[in-house]
This record gives structure tokens, sequence and C-alpha cells, in this order.
């Protein structure tokens, strides 16, 4: 019996995978990708059975305007620049009811960090929100804009999270993570907060009951072992809090990037690899239930091919998106659930409606 054999066979016997190993797996390439798919595939079902999940959700980016200049980021602007936005209190009630008659569960916001931004831009964005679709689950900010808006006014991170609990946070985006390596994000996203302080941030969030999404940001300048540590990082905090929710792959989208542009970030994450952070992150994350495929990111045929290798869910509707579509990627502004149930039954799987903490709606 070959060691990938065995490992995959001591793997859907309970062996916890270990960096070195998974390291290792990240390197196969010709059937054996296939082979760590199907073990993916096969745990997947052990745990959350042959349905496709999606959640009815609506972005809002509230401004395009940021302090930060990100190098994987395609979508933040400068003063001066002649497509700036920034949406004002009637846009954003505006959109909030868009999002209530259109039955969507949870509306979105992850904006630029605008420069005249403090905690309480932040609590008034989600109480009008809140004001306008008092149903609706509000997942927002990430650690970046906590931190961000403890900087800007004067107080602690934990506070900041008090604050937009109050006023009807419910989840935290679990972005601004790209890769937890600093050396990298000294590359990629310098005046980003560090590893540490994303960390504590996240497991803040978690001990104030404030759970959390878990994402990577993969395919530019970083490399298999960077990745690797990253989601061990997860795994750790996950043993520590159980607070993320799920498990989100994010293939970087490089054509309008400053970073690919200067020739510092390759051309995105191949085929191959985006199969291989899925399957891979299902066997590595063993206690995080639910792994999302981005359909933005990938494009809906390699979301199909995700949801063989241990992805269980297609994540959202959106509605509105302009992170990924300024980056460079298209068809990113909607996704029909007629569409996600072609692609689902196309797999002899079944699709359902869930919220955003995952409890199935009736069909």
């Amino acid at each position: 019996m070959t060691t990938l054999r065995l490992l995959l066979r001591d793997l859907l016997a309970g062996h916890r995978l270990t960096e070195e190993e998974a390291v290792r797996l990240f390197s196969v390439r010709g059937r054996d990708v296939w082979k760590i798919a199907a073990a993916a595939d096969e745990l997947r079902e052990e745990k959350v059975g042959d349905r496709v999940t999606y959640v009815r959700n609506q972005n809002i980016n509230v401004t395009n305007l940021c302090v930060n200049a990100c190098g994987f980021c395609g979508f933040s602007r400068k003063p001066g620049d002649p497509d700036v936005f920034c949406y004002d209190e009637a846009t954003i009630r505006e959109k909030a009811r868009a999002a209530r008659d259109r039955s969507v569960t949870e509306i979105c916001t992850v904006s630029g960090l605008h420069p005249e931004f403090d905690a309480r831009s932040y609590v008034n964005i989600y109480s009008w929100i809140r004001d306008e679709a008092p149903t609706v689950h509000i997942h927002a900010s990430n650690p970046m804009e906590v931190a961000y808006a403890a900087r800007k006014s004067g107080i602690s991170t934990r506070e900041v999270l008090g604050m937009m609990k109050s006023a009807g946070l419910s989840t935290l985006c679990g972005t601004a993570a790209e890769i937890l390596v600093d050396d990298v994000r000294r590359v990629i996203c310098p005046e980003k907060i560090d590893t540490e302080t994303w960390v504590r941030i996240i497991k803040e969030a978690h001990g104030m009951g404030i759970p959390s999404t878990a994402t990577i940001m993969y395919g530019a300048y970083e490399g298999v072992a960077d990745w690797v540590r990253h989601l061990a990082i997860l795994r750790d905090i996950q043993d520590e809090t159980g607070g993320f929710t799920e498990f989100v792959p994010l293939s970087f989208v490089h054509p309008n990037t400053p970073l690919y542009r200067a020739g510092h970030a390759r051309a995105g994450a191949t085929g191959r690899e985006d199969i291989l952070m899925v399957a891979i992150a299902r066997l590595f994350l063993d206690n995080i239930d639910h792994i999302q495929v981005s359909w933005v990111k990938t494009g809906t045929k390699m979301a199909e091919m995700a949801l063989l290798a241990g992805a269980d869910d297609l994540g959202g509707t959106l509605y509105e998106e302009s992170i990924s579509r300024e980056a460079g990627a298209r068809g990113t502004s909607y996704l029909d659930p007629i569409e996600m149930r072609r692609i689902a039954e196309d797999l002899g799987r079944t699709l359902r409606q869930r919220t955003t903490l995952y409890a199935l709606l009736p069909e």
C-alpha cells in the first residue's frame, strides 16, 4: 500500500493531519489529486451529508475609499480618484430595504477603510440596516476594520466589538486574514494588522458571542508552507473557541491588482491548487464542519468540482459584489438559486437554503 493511500486511510479513521503531512499533500500531481479529493469528499459526506447549502444574502460595499494600499486589491481608491464612492445614510437604508424585499436573510458589509470612519461610523451603518431590515442577519466588518475603528476612536477593540454587537452585528467576517504569516503580510498588505492582532480580535469576538467565518487568500506571493501554517492557526483557534462557522478559501484574482502588475505575484492559483485547497482544508480542519466554495473567485464550473472535493456550501446569492469584480473577476454580481440547484443536482445532491449559522430553512 502506498504512503499516500495509508495516510488517507488513517485520516478517514480519525488521524489528525500534521503540518508536515499537509505540505506533502499539497505537492501531489496527477491522479493522486483525485485520491485526495475523494477522501475529502468521503469525509464531507460523513460530517454533513449530501446536501449543498447556500445563503440568500446581499453585499453592501459601503465605500471604496481606503487608507490602505494592499497589493492584492483592485477595489480601493484614494481621495481625488474619479470613481471614488461612499454611500450615504439614505442609500444604505435603500439597499437594506431592497434586501428585505428580496427575502434576503443576510446582509454583508465589508468596505474600504474610509479616512473619516471611526467606531461610531460602523455603528451607524449597522443601525440603519437594522432599522430597515430588522430580521436580517448582519454579517459585517473584519478584524482589520475593528482595529481601525478602535484606533480612530481611541478605545479598545473589545469595546468596538461590544458597540458593533449592540448595534446589530451578529457575525464577524473572517476576512483581512489573507495569509497569517507576517513575512508574507509585509509584502502583500504591509499596512494591515499583523497575525497576532488578527488572532486576538477573532478570539475576542468569539469570546463575546460573535462567531465568524474563517478565510484564506491564496495563489499570490506565498508558498505551500505558508498555506499550511495559516490552516494550523485557524485550527488552533477553533480548538480554543469553537467560534468559526465555516472555512472559505479565496483564490487570488490577479488581473487588476498592483501586486501582479508589478511582477510580485503569480497569475493566481491553478485549478489543481484550487481543488487541493478545498480537499486538504476538509482533511486538516477537522473541527470546522462547513467548507464554502467561492463561486465569485473560481467561477461556477470550478465551484462544482470543489463540491466533489470536500466542500458542502455554495456561499451566497450576493446581488451586489464589487471587490472581486474590481480585481478582475467576471460574473460576480448574482448567482440565482435556480442555477445553484442545477449544480447540486448535477452532482446527485440536494440544494438547501440555510441561515448564516447553518440552520436549514424550510424548502
